[in-house]
């Protein structure tokens, strides 16, 4: 079993990799544990994202793991200075060691943020109590604007949680959106989504 760490952004992405990609995971051969960033060194639980923090983290995780990879959101990152979620990725790669560990270090950034997988099936939405009359319409009107939910952010104030949040109010992203994860299903987001799909595929190939 490859013991993989999955350095993660807050207790929502950390859910999400317990409820939705452990078991999957398992089957494969790779065992994830994911880790809130900052916790591996002791330091504070999630947020505050960026490249110097994720490589001292994973740097860090490499010492005590098999393989390595992260599980954050464009949306947020601090200090982009223009460079796309890609981007971000290549610069983590090489400041991890380049060539050095191909085989083990895999970083990843969510494009644009995690809640945008959840509009893959915003039916799933109407089984939320907390959901008012109209908002799977209104979720559905912004999903086909967008050639895929991965797509969904126009600015910082329309980015797919801001989006979800002013059609429900009451929704609460730690303990809602892990549950709306799993009933929508990895097959069906991994459909939707190419760039969360190539990460998926990368982790499965740990354990061949």
């Amino acid at each position: 079993m490859i013991r993989l760490a999955i350095s993660v952004e807050g207790p929502t992405e950390e859910e999400f990799v317990k409820q939705f990609l452990a078991d999957h995971l398992r089957a494969r051969g790779v065992e994830p544990t994911p880790i809130l960033l900052g916790r591996a060194r002791g330091r504070s639980d999630g947020g505050n994202v960026s490249v110097e923090r994720l490589v001292s983290e994973m740097t860090h995780l490499l010492r005590s793991f098999d393989a390595v990879t992260s599980l954050v959101d464009f949306y947020g990152f601090r200090r982009k200075e223009g460079r796309t979620s890609d981007e971000l990725e290549e610069d983590l790669r090489q400041k991890l060691g380049g060539l050095w560990y191909p085989k083990r270090v895999f970083p990843y950034v969510q494009r644009h943020e995690f809640e945008g997988l959840l509009f893959s099936d915003v039916s799933v939405f109407a089984g939320l109590v907390s959901a008012p009359d109209g908002s799977v319409e209104a979720l559905q009107n912004i999903r086909s604007q967008f050639q895929t939910p991965e797509d969904i952010n126009d600015n910082k104030d329309t980015a797919p949680s801001k989006r979800i949040k002013k059609i429900i109010p009451r929704y609460d992203k730690k303990v809602d959106a892990p549950l709306l994860a799993v009933e929508i299903g990895l097959a069906k987001i991994r459909n939707e989504c190419p760039r969360f799909n190539g990460w998926v595929t990368i982790l499965e190939s740990l354990g061949s």
